[in-house]
């Protein structure tokens, strides 16, 4: 009886020296959280969609209590208000971001090329891209089969079953990035949503030369030149065979969209030309 009742005492001993070293450890070690981390949580929409650049909207405000700072910081589904509401809870001054939108770089799906093959694989864009140009032959192209669609969480991009193009919902994308993250093409880009709306950019992303860009898809960039002679704000460059507007310089006046000899320039929400009235001689 006297071995049991010994072991016993060892026991509780031992235990008792264990719970008394691991509650210095614990004091010695322990990290206290500053309570605005949570507060900002809060104020953020809780998407967790990467679009800030962050893990998740609590790393994002982990980062802005550690800093105590908003720079560079932006969160695209909140936008300005939510960010405004931070920086008075803060003390801190919030830039005010220029609202973006994802825009589809490619104009050629089904309607605008000449299928050349057809493709039976695995129905994933990076698949398809490390193994065939395109079905219309175009090295750049949209695969058209959906990853991004896939893969944003605002449902706010959906494949179009006549184009087999990707059609973005303006009410609904927030430009958090993620289809650009996985588009392997690279032909989605967050560019500035534009006053009232309204968007030129160079709907493609081919950078062959003109005869076989233009080979391939019938409303290709064909790297001619024609738009940035066109355009008196000095908006537009030409690298590689291929166009490309800045919109921080474009001033939208879409000279180029009618210079260009294949419509590979797109005007968006802009309200359809007024016909000029014919003069008799």
């Amino acid at each position: 009886m006297s071995t049991i009742i010994f072991s016993i005492l060892v026991l509780v001993l031992t235990a008792t020296l264990a719970a008394i070293i691991l509650y210095f450890v614990a004091q010695k070690f322990k990290v206290i959280e500053d309570p605005r981390i949570d507060t900002l949580t809060d104020m953020l929409p809780g998407a967790n969609c990467g679009g800030c650049g962050y893990a998740g909207c609590r790393s994002m405000a982990e980062t802005i209590v550690r800093n105590n700072s908003l720079e560079g910081m932006k969160c695209p589904v909140g936008g300005n208000k939510v960010m405004e509401e931070i920086a008075s809870l803060m003390g801190l001054e919030a830039a005010e971001a220029t609202p973006q939108i994802a825009v589809i770089r490619c104009n050629g799906g089904k309607i605008n090329t000449t299928p050349k093959i057809k493709y039976e694989g695995v129905k994933d864009c990076l698949y398809a891209h490390l193994n065939m140009a395109s079905e219309g032959g175009c090295p750049n192209s949209c695969l058209g089969l959906g990853n991004c669609e896939a893969v944003c969480p605002f449902d706010a991009i959906h494949i179009d079953l006549i184009t087999l193009l990707p059609v973005v919902d303006e009410e609904k994308c927030v430009a958090c990035g993620a289809c650009v993250k996985e588009c392997p093409r690279k032909i989605i880009e967050l560019r500035n949503k534009g006053i009232k709306n309204r968007r030129v950019f160079v709907s493609c992303v081919n950078t062959e030369k003109g005869v076989m860009s233009k080979k391939n898809c019938n409303v290709s960039c064909i790297g001619c030149g024609l738009c940035v002679k066109a355009c008196p704000f000095d908006a537009i460059t030409l690298t590689n065979n291929l166009a490309y507007i800045d919109y921080n310089k474009c001033k939208l006046c879409r000279k180029c969209v009618e210079v260009c000899p294949t419509g590979a320039i797109l005007e968006i929400n802009f309200p359809p030309k007024k016909e000029k009235a014919s003069v008799e001689a």
